[in-house]
């Protein structure tokens, strides 16, 4: 990427009555900054969600990862699986968060994306929408944009939903969220890619893709040179 002085630094946010774990990573002029919400079982130490924050980094964006739930949480979650489900829970964590990064200096003014994976798609969406005026873009990967319920009618922001193109059920449910999303909106298929996008490049067109959506809907680059916006993604998504 440029040399824009990249520095990443653990963080403690106090959120919805609980203190969560993350990884900011902020950079000297950032075009904007993309908090990530975790998909079922993942944390901020997620190796593909790290890579696609690598890739937000390199084109200028700032990016914060954080656990959306607590230690004892996970290890309750592992068992019961119920807690990644608890939409309403995620949510009203990622205002939290979302409010902490308008008190931070260093956050406070730069346009906010929200990048959502499996079930933390539901959680995003249900955010912004909750928050529309706090939100500038979405992006999905893999995600269930159906779990924000009728909060998916209010999220305003312009959204862009990546599926794989071998995960026929959830193409099936974010062809119906994208009826339902209220602003601008695209739907992104991955020719072969399963749910996870495990399969070669699959997770580099995700991140492109995504990247390409943040720089034109959080900076002030003109279009075309936004859209310009992609060189290779790092080698190794593992």
């Amino acid at each position: 990427m440029n040399d824009r002085n990249l520095s990443e630094r653990d963080v403690s946010i106090a959120a919805a009555g609980v203190q969560l774990e993350g990884s900011l990573t902020l950079l000297t002029r950032p075009r904007g900054i993309v908090l990530f919400a975790h998909g079922s079982g993942s944390s901020r130490l997620s190796p593909r969600n790290r890579f696609v924050a690598g890739v937000l980094n390199r084109d200028g964006l700032a990016t914060l990862l954080v656990d959306l739930l607590t230690s004892p949480e996970e290890a309750i979650d592992e068992t019961t699986r119920e807690l990644r489900f608890d939409i309403d829970l995620l949510a009203r964590r990622l205002l939290g968060i979302m409010d902490w990064l308008r008190s931070q200096p260093e956050t406070r003014d730069l346009k906010l994306g929200l990048f959502g994976a499996s079930t933390g798609a539901g959680a995003a969406l249900k955010a912004a929408g909750e928050r529309p005026e706090s939100v500038a873009a979405v992006v999905s990967r893999g995600g269930r944009p159906d779990l924000a319920g009728e909060s998916l009618s209010k999220a305003t922001a312009p959204t862009l939903l990546i599926v794989g193109g071998a995960d026929p059920f959830v193409i099936e449910l974010n062809e119906s969220a994208l009826a339902v999303l209220p602003g601008e909106k695209r739907l992104e298929v991955a020719p072969g890619a399963t749910h996870l996008f495990e399969e070669p490049g699959a997770l580099e067109r995700v991140a492109v893709l995504a990247s390409r959506w943040f720089v034109h809907y959080l900076s002030d680059l003109d279009p075309l040179i936004a859209g310009a916006i992609q060189g290779d993604a790092p080698a190794d998504s593992a």
